[in-house]
């Protein structure tokens, strides 16, 4: 049977999931939530069937798992009510922005026993999964390290500019949304990660996000993970972590393109799908139905989102 959702933040990402959610016979989007009358009727045009109700209250109280695609801020609200009704909840990431919250919400969501998991999106993907088994494997010698190199012409990015809050300081930021990611990724070969030094820049206006991020991170051994972010300049995005190996090195570019180097140049793994795009998500949507089904799965803990965003945090502290 389907599992009956309720979708809360209904900008392009929360429509995003709707669309796919649609696509997918685990999921019956059926109730809808977001306090902009346009979102609410865009996401209408795209689930004509799906409830648009009247709170966030109504819609977690009409369903049985409950995403939030809303800002990080009250997103830990409404993970807590929907943790506290016994509803299984599947969070955009960051998980948040202040660490003390975000330590409470994950103690709260264990006690309530409710079946819980963050969108990092490489999450249950190939590369991921295939990565990590070439690393357990040996096939790619000795891990040594990864770079994470992220830049963009203008940020927020063309297709980000309706969420507004992601220009601002206090929840948005391309470390918080983008650099994120690849954190994850990197502590799911490396192991965890802690920050040795962070220098972000600032545009003169406080009130705005960062404009560059260089950082550096170390293993518990001493291997390192270096992070290059920048925006300005007229140049295409680029978004990429390169897993370092004695033997061979993968590079996952834009998220979901996988390549391999053997000191040569980086060649494709595999040849790409039509929209990578779409199978990442319904990868991410296949293990989401076994977490609610108390099965084995993929998908990133809430305690693997603390630990990428005590580090994200650190790293925007400048510290």
């Amino acid at each position: 049977m389907a599992i009956r959702t309720a979708i809360i933040g209904l900008g392009i990402m929360g429509r995003r999931m709707l669309e796919h959610m649609l696509l997918h016979d685990g999921f019956s989007p059926d109730v809808l939530w977001d306090p902009d009358p346009e979102s609410c009727r865009l996401a209408a045009e795209t689930a004509p069937d799906a409830a648009i109700m009247d709170s966030a209250e109504d819609a977690i109280a009409a369903a049985d798992l409950v995403y939030l695609a809303c800002p990080p801020v009250p997103r830990n609200a409404y993970a807590l009510a929907a943790a506290a009704a016994g509803k299984a909840v599947f969070l955009e990431k960051p998980l948040g922005v202040d660490v003390d919250e975000s330590m409470d919400l994950v103690r709260r969501l264990a006690a309530a026993g409710v079946p819980a998991a963050v969108n990092f999106t490489q999450a249950a993907g190939a590369a991921l999964t295939q990565i990590s088994e070439a690393a357990r494997a040996g096939a790619m010698g000795d891990i040594v390290g990864a770079d994470i190199v992220v830049t963009y012409a203008n940020w927020p990015r063309e297709w980000q500019k309706a969420a507004d809050w992601l220009r601002f300081r206090a929840e948005g930021g391309m470390t918080r949304e983008v650099v994120s990611h690849f954190l994850f990724f990197s502590e799911r070969i490396l192991g965890p990660l802690s920050l040795v030094w962070a220098r972000p820049s600032h545009p003169a206006d406080d009130d705005l996000c960062e404009t560059h991020m260089l950082a550096r991170l170390e293993t518990a051994d001493g291997r390192p993970v270096t992070v290059m972010a920048s925006v300005g300049g007229a140049q295409p995005d680029r978004q990429e972590l390169t897993i370092k190996g004695t033997k061979a090195s993968r590079r996952i570019s834009d998220f979901y393109r996988d390549a391999v180097s053997d000191g040569g140049d980086f060649a494709a793994v595999a040849a790409e799908p039509g929209d990578p795009r779409a199978v990442s998500l319904k990868a991410q949507l296949d293990d989401l139905v076994l977490l609610f089904n108390g099965q084995p799965n993929r998908l990133a803990t809430p305690e693997e989102a603390l630990r990428v965003q005590k580090l994200v945090e650190a790293m925007l502290a400048g510290r």
